[in-house]
This record gives C-alpha cells, structure tokens and sequence, in this order.
C-alpha cells in the first residue's frame, strides 16, 4: 500500500506542477518578478511538482496509510443501509460541489476558479455524507411511510427480536430465562452496550469492575446457548449520547423489543410507545401467590422497622412482615397473612402469628 500512496502522490505532484506551478510563474510575471524562462516549460514544471511531492511522500506515506486502513476499519463495521445513505450523501453534496465549481470557473480569477473549488468540493462531499449518514433513520422512515401511503393500512408487524440493555446483561437472569427456551426470537446486543461493558469492566471501583466483568461473562454465556440466536449490532447512532435513548432508535429501526431491568427506560420506552419488557415484571408475576387468611411457616430472622416488627423471607425473595416478631427472632413459626402489598419493588406480605 506504501508504493500505491508514494504514486499517488507522484501524480498528484505532476498534475499540480503542470497547472499550478505554471500559473504561479505567470503571476509572478505579472508582478514584476524576472522568472526563469524554462520555469514556464510545462514538462519542467510537471517533473518539479513530482520531485516535491515525492519528497513530501517520504514523510507524509505512513501517516496516510495509518488513516486509510482506519478509514477502511470503520467502514466494514458499519452496516450496508448506513453505508449506502452516506454514500447517496457523498453524491449529492459533490453534485452541488460541481455546480458551485462551475459557476466560479467562469470568473477566470485563479483562485476563484482554481483552489476554492477544491475546498468546496471537499466541504460540500463531507456534509453530503455526514448528513446522509446521521439521517439515515429518518429517510428509512420517510422510505416506508411513502410506501405505506400507497398500501391499505395494515396493523404494524412486531419482530421478535429482542434487544438487551446493560442493565439486564449483569443483572444475569436473562440467561437463566434463555435458559428453559422460553425466549423466542434473536436477542440482539449493540455494540455501544459491550463498549459500555467494557467501560465498566476497567473500572477502579472494584464494585463496578465485578459487575462489568460479570457482565461480559453473563454475555458469553448467551452466546454459548445453542436455544437462542445472539447477534452484535454494530451499527451507532451518533447523533445522540445516551445509551438508553440510542436503545430506543434501534427497537424503532428494527421493530424489536427492548429487554431491562432499568425502571427509567421503561418508562421512556412507554411514553415512547417502544415495547418493553422488564425481568422485574417478569420475576413479581412468577413469585408465590398468597390471599389474606392464609397459612405459612416462616423464619423470623431481623427486626422491622416498625416497633415490634419482624421481618422473614420466603424462598423467591418476597418480604414478610411479622406484626410482633420482635420476641422471635431467629425462631420459625406458623403465621397468618393479613394483606399483600405490591410496590415497584415487589410484593410485600404483612402477617401475625398464629
């Protein structure tokens, strides 16, 4: 790639000296600076434009192949829609590139007609792309909704495809849930969630460095499991910082449900009218159904914080409180449930003793 490079820029120095170095001599001409004759041979110019930019190459070679192989990493990771909208981008902004261009060649002024088409070219190919790129979500939308308006309108298709948050990834459960197949389609993981994994994995706090680490374990996990299908988005939505709301545009793009524990982005995927699913739910309407009157033998095992409260836990996690269980502590007993709460936090059970 290094002989390419040195060759392009060979040519881009034969190509400058024929035009610009000849230009430049005629106008030092014109100032009144004596310039040699054979300066204005456009065979000499040409070979001095090559020779300084051959020298140029020596040192500019590597830090030019450093950036196309960056340029080339980060285009393979994208996805073809992304790719494609950027490049209809690119067209446009060039499009509107030459036009300019063409407009200001009229003015025979050198550097009206030679040098700013070339920033404007560069300038107006960058927006083009830019704007095509970060765009994209909302031309696909524009796309379908065309083509929506010459259909009958149909009830909106959901896929099974389930998106993963951070937060469900190191809670852990998701693979005990994968697990017994009762997850149907593919649970797909963004790559902006593995870097924030990753983020937390090298933290200094030890706290959070174990549950990134788990996190990253919890994923492999996934992966291994022949029940289900996981697949690595690799696709970014750089226009907008925050994780949950970049989680949010994907279950839109691709009609997905988002899979959290996080009490905040469900409620934005509500407002959002972003199906949602949260292993919170999932474990309360599993829990241990219970009614007012029934009997139940718990252990009593820390005081409540009530004046002569206890407080027991049954085996799924659920709270028990017993009225007068400050005496029993560490003592099992028969109880009598008198209410059951339900919070955001779970079910709570009130009892008494027998």
């Amino acid at each position: 790639m290094k002989i390419a490079v040195r060759i392009g820029f060979i040519l881009i120095g034969l190509v400058v000296g024929w035009f610009g170095i000849i230009e430049l001599m005629i106008l030092l001409s014109d100032l009144g600076v004596n310039v040699p004759a054979w300066l204005t041979i456009p065979y000499v110019a040409s070979l001095i434009g090559g020779l300084i930019f051959f020298i140029l190459s020596l040192f500019l070679t590597d830090m030019v192949v450093k950036f196309i192989r960056f340029v080339e990493e980060r285009l393979v990771r994208l996805p073809v829609g992304d790719i494609l909208f950027g490049s209809i981008g690119l067209i446009i902004g060039l499009l509107i590139a030459f036009l300019i261009s063409v407009s200001l060649e009229v003015t025979n002024i050198f550097l009206l007609s030679k040098i700013v088409p070339i920033f404007v070219t560069a300038l107006f190919g960058y927006f083009g792309f830019a704007v095509g790129y970060r765009k994209r979500n909302e031309w696909i939308k524009l796309f379908v909704k065309s083509e929506r308006e010459k259909q009958p309108a149909e009830p909106v298709r959901r896929s099974n495809d389930k998106i993963l948050d951070t937060s469900v990834i190191i809670d852990g459960r998701i693979a005990d849930i994968a697990k017994t197949g009762f997850i149907e389609g593919t649970l797909i993981v963004p790559q902006f969630v593995i870097g924030e994994l990753q983020y937390i994995a090298d933290s200094s706090d030890t706290l959070k460095r174990n549950r990134g680490r788990r996190g990253l374990d919890i994923l492999k996990e996934l992966q291994d499991n022949d029940r289900i299908e996981v697949e690595i988005y690799d696709g970014d939505f750089e226009d907008v910082a925050e994780v949950d709301i970049k989680l949010i545009k994907l279950a839109e793009v691709k009609n997905g449900i988002v899979v959290t524990n996080d009490y905040n982005l469900n409620k934005v995927c509500e407002v959002r009218n972003v199906p949602v699913l949260n292993i919170n739910d999932l474990a309360n309407s599993v829990k241990q159904i219970v009614i007012p009157g029934e009997e139940m033998v718990v252990t009593v095992i820390k005081e409540g914080k009530e004046q002569n409260q206890g407080v027991a836990y049954l085996e799924d996690g659920t709270m028990v409180v017993v009225e007068g269980g400050r005496k029993l502590i560490s003592k099992t007993l028969p109880v009598v449930v008198t209410s059951v709460l339900q919070t955001s936090a779970g079910r709570m059970i009130f009892a008494r003793p027998e």
